[in-house]
Formats: C-alpha cells, structure tokens, sequence
C-alpha cells in the first residue's frame, strides 16, 4: 500500500515538473488517499498485534 502511495506521490511529482496541472492533482489526491489507508492498517496493525497469547 505504502508503495502504491509513493508511486502516485513521484507521477505527481513529475507531471507537475512537466506542467500537467490536472494529472499531477489526481495523482496527488490518490497517493494521499492511499497514504491515510495504510497508516489507518498500519494502526490497526499495531494495536491487533499487541494482544497476549491465547490460553
């Protein structure tokens, strides 16, 4: 997920450089969108993973 969100963060990256405004907004928009997904699992992940074992 997290590599998903850096992927649409660098094409937004360089389609700004290039001047395409729409495109760079989008891509931009979807690695912030991918980007709060995984840090939400990446929480969830934590706090699931600290229980004790099961007896």
């Amino acid at each position: 997920m997290l590599s998903w969100a850096l992927t649409f963060l660098i094409i937004a990256l360089i389609a700004g450089v290039l001047g395409f405004g729409v495109v760079a907004g989008t891509a931009a928009s979807i690695a912030k969108i991918l980007f709060v997904v995984f840090l939400v699992l990446f929480i969830i992940g934590l706090v699931m993973g600290r229980r004790g074992p099961a007896v």
